[in-house]
C-alpha cells in the first residue's frame, strides 16, 4: 500500500521534470524580447535628434537674392575740422584771464597774461650785456674807421711826395742832358725818386695788414654782438610768450585757469577750435580696413537734406576689433555741434547681384566658416559649411554652400556652437 503512493508519486515527479525543462527556454526568450526591446527603446532615445532648441529662442532668415549694396552704415562723431592747441611755452604764474571757456575769440586776442620774476631778471641781466658789447663794439668801430682814415691820409702823403720826387728827377734829367746839371745831382735826384716809391708801397702794405686785423676784431664783435642780440631777442619772445594770445580766430575751449594758479612749460592751456568748418570721425568693422581708401564717397542725412562726404583720412590702428576714418563735407557743412553723433554711410563699391543673408550674430561665433541650415521640414537644423564674402548695409554676400531660398538660422550661436544639428520645438 506504501508503495502504490510512492510508485504514483514518481511518475508525477517525473512528469514535473519533463514539464521544467519544455516552460524554461519560452521564458529565456520572454527576457531576451524585453531586453532587446529596452535596447531598441533606448537606441531609438539615443539617435542623434540635435540639440533641442526653442523655435521662438532663435532667429531664422532665408538665403535671398538681391542687389548687394557695397555701403558700410557707423555711427560718426562731430568734430572740428582745425584744432589749435595752446600749451604754455614758459613757466610762470597767472596774473590775468580775459576769456571765457567757449567764447569765440579773434586771431591775436590776449587770452591769458602770465609772469615770471625769473625770468624778468634774466632779461635785464642780458639787456645790460647786450648794451655793454654794443659799447665795446662801437668803440673799436670807431678805431677801426680812425685807422682808416689815418692810414688813407698816410697814403696820400706818400703818394704826394712820390710825385714831387718824380717832376724833380724828370727836371733834373732835362737839365742833365743840357749841361746844366751834374751827373751826381742827377744820380741823388734818382735815389730820392726810388726812395719815395719804396715808401709808398710799403706804407700800403703795412697800412692794409693793419687795417685787415682790425677789421677781422670788428667783424668778430660784430657776430658776438648779433648773436647777444638773437639772444635778448629770443628771451623778449619768451617774455612776450607769458602773454598768450590766440594764433587763430576760433572757439576756445578747455581753459580751466584760475588766477595765481601756478604754470609750468608745456602745460595745455586751451584749445581754438575752427568755426563752422566740420569733420566726422567713424569708427568702422576691421573687416573692411582693407577696402577703405581715402577719396571714398559717403553720405549723411540730416535735417531733411543729404549731404557729400569724402574719406579725408585712414587711422589704420585697429582698438577692440575697430579702426578709425575721418570723413570731410565736399560742400559746406550743416550746422552741427561738436560731439553730435549722426548716421553716415560709406560707400565702397557699386551695387552688384547677389545671395544675401542677414548680417547677424551668427557670423561674430562662426566667421562664417558655416551655419545652422534648416532641412526641409523645418524642424531639423544641420550644421553646413559656408563660403560668405563681403559684408555691407547689414547683409552678407554669400558665396557658396546655400541656395536660394533655404533658411538659415542667423541668431547667436553661443549657446551650442560645438552641436552638429539642432531640434527645433
Amino acid at each position: 500500500m506504501d508503495d502504490g503512493p510512492m510508485t504514483a508519486a514518481l511518475p508525477s515527479g517525473v512528469a514535473m521534470d519533463r514539464r521544467v525543462p519544455t516552460a524554461r527556454p519560452w521564458r529565456r526568450w520572454a527576457l531576451a524580447a524585453a531586453a532587446l526591446l529596452a535596447v531598441a527603446a533606448g537606441l531609438m532615445q539615443a539617435w542623434p535628434r540635435g540639440v533641442p532648441v526653442a523655435r521662438d529662442a532663435v532667429e531664422i532668415a532665408p538665403a535671398r537674392p538681391g542687389s548687394f549694396r557695397d555701403v558700410v552704415p557707423g555711427r560718426a562723431t562731430v568734430q572740428p575740422l582745425q584744432s589749435v592747441l595752446l600749451d604754455a611755452t614758459e613757466d610762470g604764474r597767472v596774473e590775468q584771464v580775459l576769456v571765457k571757456d567757449g567764447e569765440r575769440v579773434a586771431a591775436g586776442q590776449l587770452l591769458v597774461v602770465l609772469s615770471s620774476t625769473q625770468r624778468a631778471q634774466e632779461l635785464m641781466a642780458r639787456s645790460s650785456e647786450a648794451a655793454q658789447q654794443l659799447a665795446n663794439f662801437s668803440t673799436l668801430r670807431a678805431s677801426w674807421m680812425q685807422a682808416q682814415a689815418a692810414q688813407r691820409r698816410t697814403v696820400t702823403e706818400a703818394h704826394f711826395e712820390l710825385e714831387r720826387a718824380r717832376r724833380l728827377h724828370q727836371r733834373n734829367r732835362e737839365l742833365a742832358a743840357t749841361g746844366f746839371l751834374s751827373p751826381s745831382a742827377l744820380e741823388d735826384s734818382a735815389d730820392k725818386l726810388g726812395l719815395a716809391e719804396r715808401l709808398l708801397a710799403q706804407q700800403q702794405a703795412d697800412g692794409q695788414e693793419a687795417l685787415a686785423v682790425l677789421a677781422q676784431s670788428v667783424q668778430a664783435m660784430q657776430r658776438a654782438v648779433n648773436d647777444l642780440h638773437a639772444r635778448l631777442a629770443t628771451m623778449r619772445a619768451a617774455s612776450e610768450g607769458l602773454a598768450v594770445r590766440a594764433p587763430v580766430a576760433g572757439r576756445l575751449t578747455g581753459l580751466t585757469l584760475q588766477v595765481g594758479e601756478g604754470v609750468r612749460s608745456g602745460v595745455r592751456i586751451a584749445r581754438i577750435d575752427s568755426l563752422g568748418r566740420f569733420k566726422l570721425s567713424v569708427r568702422l568693422d576691421e573687416f573692411h580696413l582693407a577696402r577703405v581708401r581715402e577719396g571714398l564717397a559717403a553720405t549723411l542725412a540730416h535735417a531733411g537734406r543729404e549731404h557729400a562726404l569724402h574719406v579725408a583720412r585712414i587711422d589704420p590702428q585697429v582698438k577692440d576689433g575697430r579702426f578709425s576714418v575721418e570723413l570731410t563735407f565736399d560742400a559746406d557743412p550743416p550746422a552741427l555741434q561738436v560731439g553730435q553723433g549722426l548716421d553716415v554711410r560709406l560707400t565702397l563699391g557699386d551695387p552688384t547681384p547677389a545671395l544675401l543673408l542677414p548680417d547677424a550674430g551668427f557670423y561674430a561665433d562662426t566667421g562664417g566658416a558655416w551655419a545652422f541650415v534648416l532641412e526641409a521640414d523645418g524642424r531639423r537644423a544641420t550644421r553646413r559649411p559656408l563660403q560668405l564674402g563681403r559684408r555691407a548695409d547689414g547683409v552678407i554676400e554669400v558665396l557658396g554652400g546655400l541656395q536660394a531660398g533655404e533658411r538659415v538660422v542667423v541668431s547667436p550661436y553661443r549657446a551650442f556652437a560645438t552641436a552638429s544639428s539642432l531640434q527645433l520645438d
